[in-house]
Parts: C-alpha cells; structure tokens; sequence
C-alpha cells in the first residue's frame, strides 16, 4: 500500500505581518533556519520516508504558481489549489480524492503542516512510521500528540486513555479547545493530555468511511470530487467542493468519530505561530533576545527586532524589554511581545482601510 504524504499551506501567516504577505505567507519565509523555506523543511524532514512524488502540497490558487516557484524540484502537479476558501475538512477530502483518483484503490495518508518546528527529524520520521504501520492494519484515525512542556493555552489538547499494542499509540478519549492557564496546568500535571499537533495519519479509506459516518455533508461528496480528479474535469471538481462546508478536520470529523487513536510524540515540537514563538526555536543573545538583519540593541532585553528592509536600513532599539520590532521595506511593525497573537488585527483593520498595498 502506498504512502502519501499531504500538506496544508493554505494560511496567509497573518501573525507574522509585516514580513508575512499574501502572496509570501510564512510557510515561505525563513523563519525556522536563516537558509531554508519552512514549505522546504516540512519536505526536506518527510522526503527520507516517502518520495517527492507521493508529497502533495494543497494550498489557495493565490498561492499555487509561487510554491511552484520556490519548490522547482516538486512536481507541479503535486501542488493543488483548493477551488474555493474552506477548511481543513474539505481541504482533506480533496486531497483523499486526488490521491484515491491516483492510486485507484486504498492508501496511507500521512497529514502534515507546513508551519511546524521540529527538533529531532530522525525521531520525527520513526514516530511518523509507527503512526503509518498503525493506521494500515487498523480501522484508526490516528493524530500526533505533542507531550506538553508547559501549560500552554493557544494550543487544544487530547486527553489519552489506555495504551494499545505498540505502547506507543493510545487510545484517544477527548478533545480539549484551548484552556484558561489554570486548566491547561492541570491538564499538564495530570499526565494524561497531549497537545494536539494537527497531524494526522489513516489510509484513505478509513477517513472516508468517517466522514461518511460523522461528516456526511462532506462525505457524500467525495466520491464526485475523486472521479472528477481521475477525469480531469476542474470545473465539475470546483462546483462540488464549493457544496461543501467550512469546517475543520478536528471538529467536524476527529471530535465525532470513536476510532480515533494518537501517538505521543518523542521529538521536540513547536507551533510557529506568532513573533513571540521565535524565542523558543532561534538563538537568543544573553540578554534573551532574537536578532535578525542588521540591528543594534542597546540595554534592551527578552525582545525579537527582525530587519527585513532590503537596503542599508538599520534597525535599533535602546532600554526596551518584551518587545517585538519587526521593519520591511514598506511596513514597521511594534508590539509587546504578549500581544504578538494580535498582530492579525492589524491586517484585518488594513484590509478594512483598502491598504492592499502592504498585505
């Protein structure tokens, strides 16, 4: 049975305004490594384990030709435009269909993000594999679960139950939307959560018979959607992904079903998802800062100065503490570092404001 291996680049990385831009979103800046794409990583760490013609990148049409651009080694035809804005549930079930179109029968799907820090590849790959042997012999849905390092409330947690056969996969009992602080440090205390990481691994059929059962309203449309990828008919494909609704895999399918199974993680993870998570993945200067470009920092201390601008600019800062600064050509950007979440508002009130110009 084959293996694929799909994902998600879709977002816009609006927590990462000003360098993040509609057309150049996160997964393709340099934000985990100074040389390397985070879309070329997220290849780069999974290509050991499963060729580049099995790795299907499914994105937004905006985004298509430009992640054909930067990845010139990837097949073109891996790289799949959503054919309208949804949500991780649709966005799977089209990649279920181009997959079963491909393969004319059953296969392994292993669901990775594109905007993930990941410490230890090696590891990374070997829980991978026990999560893809456990998907192909069992009817399981099985997601990543990250082992929580502190009692983090942007992330939703997954309550475990009893092991199974390996000891390394559990059986999930519940899913947690983000707690208050108070929570999640139970949660972390207990022993019995893990975060949910948004990967997941099943063979196609398994999450078509799922979403069939717990998610008909995508379900009943996959089958359309599979023979009009074999057919190669676009227009027909478009029409009926645009039936289905916006909804996520987590709560539209992940929350529902019984047959939900995680592994919990062995590698150091993060979630790259605002300015401020630069602090746990880039060298920090003694004073626990995060530089990057030409900047000078004078007594200033737990802070992140990113200078993008492309000429001679320099960026400085002096006595300043928890900020971020963040300066490209045509943007600046400061906040305190505990609001980086909602730099997104900034886009939203220049998309409001007509400012196309810098989003």
């Amino acid at each position: 049975m084959n293996s694929y291996v799909v994902i998600m680049a879709g977002g816009s990385g609006e927590r990462f305004w000003p360098l993040s831009r509609m057309r150049k979103p996160k997964q393709l800046l340099k934000l985990t490594s100074p040389d390397t794409m985070m879309i070329e990583e997220a290849i780069a760490r999974i290509e050991p384990l499963i060729p580049k013609d099995r790795i299907l990148i499914i994105t937004s049409e905006i985004l298509r030709q430009p992640i054909i651009d930067a990845l010139p080694d990837l097949p073109a035809e891996n790289v799949i435009a959503e054919p309208a804005k949804r949500n991780t549930a649709p966005c799977l079930a089209l990649a279920c269909s181009v997959i079963e179109a491909r393969e004319g029968q059953d296969a392994l799907m292993a669901v990775l993000t594109a905007d993930h820090f990941i410490g230890d590849e090696q590891a990374f790959r070997q829980d991978v594999a026990i999560a893809l042997a456990y998907a192909q012999t069992n009817d399981a849905l099985v997601t990543m679960g990250i082992p929580p390092t502190r009692p983090e409330t942007g992330y939703g947690y997954i309550r475990m139950t009893e092991r199974t056969r390996p000891s390394t996969v559990a059986r999930v009992a519940e899913f947690k939307e983000k707690p208050a602080f108070e929570v999640a440090l139970e949660y972390v205390c207990s022993g019995e959560y893990v975060w949910n990481s948004g990967m997941f691994f099943w063979r196609t059929h398994a999450l078509v018979s799922a979403m069939h059962n717990v998610l008909p309203e995508v379900g009943k449309h996959i089958d359309a959607m599979t023979s009009s990828c074999r057919e190669n008919k676009s227009v027909a494909l478009g029409l009926t992904f645009s039936e289905m609704p916006d909804i996520s895999i987590d709560y539209g399918v992940m929350e529902r079903a019984s047959n939900v199974f995680t592994v919990p993680a062995s590698f150091p993870w993060d979630d790259v998802g605002s300015w401020d998570s630069l602090d746990r993945m880039q060298p920090n200067d003694e004073r626990g800062n995060v530089k990057q470009g030409t900047t000078l920092i004078l007594d200033s201390q737990n802070s992140v100065v990113v200078n993008a601008h492309d000429g001679e600019h320099v960026v400085t800062t002096v006595g300043v503490d928890n900020l971020v600064v963040v300066v490209t050509n045509d943007a600046t950007m400061i906040c305190p570092k505990h609001k980086a979440q909602d730099v997104k508002n900034i886009v939203k009130t220049l998309r409001e404001q007509g400012r196309s110009d810098v989003l």
